[in-house]
């Protein structure tokens, strides 16, 4: 079958290395994808969101199969625009509807979401500027830390959490004043949860699911979780708390409600759920819903995963999900990102990337590259995922950390303590 995957980053380099493994797979082309994904398919110079482009791609090439990697095309409805065209809707789209996608794209949804389904999740209410004086009256009555989301998407940028009552008041001001632009109109507030944070993934094809590989990734850029947020600075694989006690838990209270809600209230969702856990006194609650798979979590899921991932994405599609095997790799998984000087503030791109030949041991996952003639540059804030199996997280780590030197760009900086909290 001939595969069209939607996307550019690091997740999209790791979903199109584990479908171009697979023997059902004749042609698998990557919108628009990076230097890395040219290596394993082909890279096609269409944005995401162009419906209309990549609708005259999938005619012209006889595409069987859209995945899609990132939120936004699913956010602004793919699924939808395929489902309602007459030539397209034979199509299947691997990602939930436009309104599935809310889970995501709408933090406000997915709270309310939750609380319909006994779901848990942190307390909250929802602010707009027309209410700004009940919101800063809800903040008098917190503890702090306070946690202020924006509900729409703002690039993994929008969750600020401040210690002080004063500064969160000004940032709620701010936000509710376009301080990410729509993505601030309206603003949750919740309860701020202490405790270890985790990544469960799920594949559903509305009524079966799976469960992947969980996963825990690091967002801080500076060592010890310092510092400014990022997109992600490493990822680890299996996660140690996540025991068969917790993941049972996970489970009952968490992924079968959802999937079981989704469907009752008539919501299309085929393709992937992404649960962000924190595990407070013994037990799981949510903290966030993805629409699709996370980044860098996927380069380490897609490590672990040994069954043909085309068979599984077939069983989402077609909604035999439960006849489906899914075998997960015993081994130990890791991923370290190396990203550009300066990030995730100002940074320069281009910079020219060597020194690939020396790695050994590790797979590099492109995240933020491109290529220019025969050589391979910078083109982006993260930049490289450098991945690796190992017998446990030590050795797998010790594998990245050894590769990660021996790839050279300038300003070229990775996070040398992933994984340290486990």
């Amino acid at each position: 079958m001939n595969i069209l995957l939607l996307g550019s980053g690091g997740r999209e380099h790791a979903i199109a290395w584990k479908i171009a493994q697979s023997p059902k797979v004749n042609s698998l082309y990557i919108a628009p994808g990076n230097a890395g994904t040219s290596l394993v398919g082909t890279n096609v110079p269409i944005s995401v969101n162009d419906f209309s482009a990549i609708k005259d791609f999938v005619l012209k090439s006889k595409v069987d199969m859209v995945v899609v990697g990132p939120e936004d095309p699913l956010v602004n409805g793919v699924y939808d625009f395929f489902a309602e065209d007459a030539e397209l809707k034979c199509i299947p789209v691997i990602g939930p509807s436009k309104e599935g996608a809310q889970m995501e794209g709408s933090k406000d949804f997915s709270k309310a979401f939750m609380q319909r389904h006994g779901i848990p999740t942190a307390a909250y209410q929802s602010f707009t500027s027309t209410t700004l004086e009940d919101g800063i009256a809800f903040l008098k009555t917190m503890k702090a830390p306070y946690v202020l989301k924006a509900d729409g998407l703002a690039a993994g940028k929008g969750v600020l959490i401040l210690t002080d009552l004063q500064e969160a008041i000004d940032e709620l001001k701010s936000m509710l004043d376009g301080k990410f632009g729509d993505a601030s109109s309206t603003v949750v507030i919740e309860e701020f949860l202490s405790g270890i944070e985790c990544s469960v993934f799920v594949m559903t094809d509305g009524q079966n699911y799976k469960i992947l590989p969980e996963a825990k990734d690091y967002k801080r850029i500076g060592v010890g979780d310092q510092g400014l947020n990022t997109g992600g600075m490493g990822a680890v694989s299996p996660v140690p708390f996540a025991d068969a006690a917790f993941m049972k838990k996970v489970e009952d209270r968490i992924i079968i409600p959802t999937i079981n809600g989704l469907a009752s209230e008539s919501i299309i969702y085929k393709g992937f759920l992404f649960l962000g856990l924190i595990k407070v006194d013994g037990e799981p609650v949510v903290i966030e819903y993805n629409a699709r798979m996370g980044d860098p979590e996927t380069e380490v899921v897609m490590l672990r995963i040994q069954s043909d991932f085309v068979d599984l994405l077939e069983g989402v599609a077609y909604g035999n999900l439960q006849e489906k095997e899914l075998v997960v790799d015993p081994r130990s998984a890791v991923t370290v990102m190396l990203v550009s000087g300066g990030y995730p503030g100002e940074y320069e791109k281009g910079k020219t990337i060597t020194g690939f030949e020396k790695v050994q041991d590790s797979i590099l996952f492109h995240a933020g590259t491109k290529l220019d003639g025969n050589q391979v540059l910078t083109n982006g804030g993260r930049v490289i995922a450098v991945s690796s199996y190992g017998k446990d997280k030590a050795e797998a780590l010790a594998k990245s950390f050894a590769n990660s030197e021996k790839i050279s760009f300038e300003k070229k900086y990775f996070r040398s303590d992933i994984g340290f909290d486990l």
